[in-house]
């Protein structure tokens, strides 16, 4: 019963490649209905963010204009980095590596700065941080679930690139 599902999806380019800018186009719709609820993102949030608006253009254009492998490689490309950024938020959120400095607590070179810059440092730093998660469901982060989610869709948009639209 699912096998012809399967072979549906994947052996037309053009649905799989539609599938999953319409998939990335969902997630950024479920991350704005988060922020709408309260929950604030951070810097990396908001920059894993731009690889799904990507793939979901990319996806419109297979969808409106017809396959093209060139673009279903790009789309395999901002999933891909979908995919990355979102690991390595959830890396970063795990404590396995430090983040961005500006957004993981550092204040960088504390003893050669002035009151005033330390100051204006800490009067510019962000509220949201990105090593803490805001919110967590099944032990899995935003950031985790990003990744998870991200890395299907990169293996989909592999499939539409792999197989020529009908």
């Amino acid at each position: 019963m699912i096998r012809p599902m399967i072979d549906g999806v994947t052996g037309d380019g053009r649905m799989a490649a539609g599938l999953a800018g319409a998939a990335s186009a969902l997630l950024l719709v479920a991350a704005l209905g988060f922020q709408a609820a309260g929950y604030a993102p951070c810097e990396l949030c908001i920059l894993q963010r731009w690889p799904h608006v990507a793939a979901a253009l990319i996806g419109a254009a297979v969808w409106f204009l017809g396959w093209r492998r060139w673009l279903a490689l790009l789309g395999l490309a901002a999933a891909a980095v979908a995919t990355g950024l979102a690991l390595y938020h959830t890396g970063v959120e795990l404590g396995w590596w430090a983040g961005p400095a500006h957004c993981s607590g550092g204040v960088g070179d504390l003893a050669r700065m002035s009151p005033a810059d330390l100051m204006a440092k800490l009067q510019g730093a962000p509220v949201i941080r990105c090593d803490q998660p805001v919110w967590v469901f099944l032990g899995l982060s935003m950031a985790a679930w990003n990744g998870l989610i991200s890395a299907g869709l990169t293996v989909l948009w592999g499939v539409a690139a792999a197989r020529p639209g009908r």
